[in-house]
């Protein structure tokens, strides 16, 4: 089994991938163009960049982590997946702010990459509500969620994990702010407390002009 740790925080386990996986997967599913762009925000142990890689149409994949010693897990091939990930051409890790790059002006990434995205897979803190650092907190707001818009093509997706059950004053701010928005709950059997565990997938499309 691996973990990545941050302070005490757990912040991944390949012990259950359920959701990291379902991320990818209902983003991508929502996304109706034929060759896609996808930035990922917040590498982990690699799931959910997998998943996406998973889908033929996914013509470049760019993950986004702050913590540089992850991506050099990775690279080295230290975990799971790190080899699968940096051996596919489409893929690339970027060390950077993912919160940061949210608040530029397109391009958010190098200039070699896609100006905008059709799909934005976050999974960073534990809920819109409980946050890794509080300097996150502006993307949740319908400030934020419109600055990550800039970022999204004409019906391009925004996607989001969430360890909370669904919120219903989030959701109502993606409503706000995207043309389409809805929760997913995403259910899987825990062996440890012998019952289910719960997360939420946020999914919103189109943002407005």
């Amino acid at each position: 089994v691996f973990e990545v740790m941050l302070g005490g925080d757990g912040l991944m386990s390949s012990l259950f991938t359920d959701g990291e996986e379902a991320l990818a997967r209902l983003g991508l599913d929502a996304v109706t163009n034929d060759t896609i762009d996808v930035v990922v925000g917040g590498l982990g142990l690699g799931y959910t960049a997998r998943t996406a890689l998973h889908d033929p149409r996914v013509r470049s994949l760019h993950v986004v982590d702050t913590l540089e010693a992850v991506i050099d897990w990775h690279r080295q091939h230290l975990t799971p997946l790190g080899a699968e990930l940096t051996n596919d051409p489409r893929c690339r890790l970027v060390h950077g702010d993912f919160f940061a790059l949210v608040d530029h002006d397109p391009p958010m990434l190098q200039p070699s990459a896609p100006r905008q995205y059709d799909a934005i897979l976050v999974d960073i803190d534990h809920s819109p509500r409980h946050l890794l650092d509080p300097s996150h907190a502006g993307l949740y707001t319908p400030t934020g969620l419109r600055r990550l818009g800039q970022h999204l093509r004409p019906h391009g997706v925004f996607a989001l994990w969430s360890n909370d059950p669904p919120d219903a004053d989030f959701l109502a701010d993606l409503h706000t702010c995207f043309d389409h928005a809805e929760a997913h709950i995403v259910s899987f059997w825990n062996f440890l407390i012998g019952d289910n565990t719960h997360s939420t997938i946020y999914v919103a499309e189109g943002p407005p002009p």
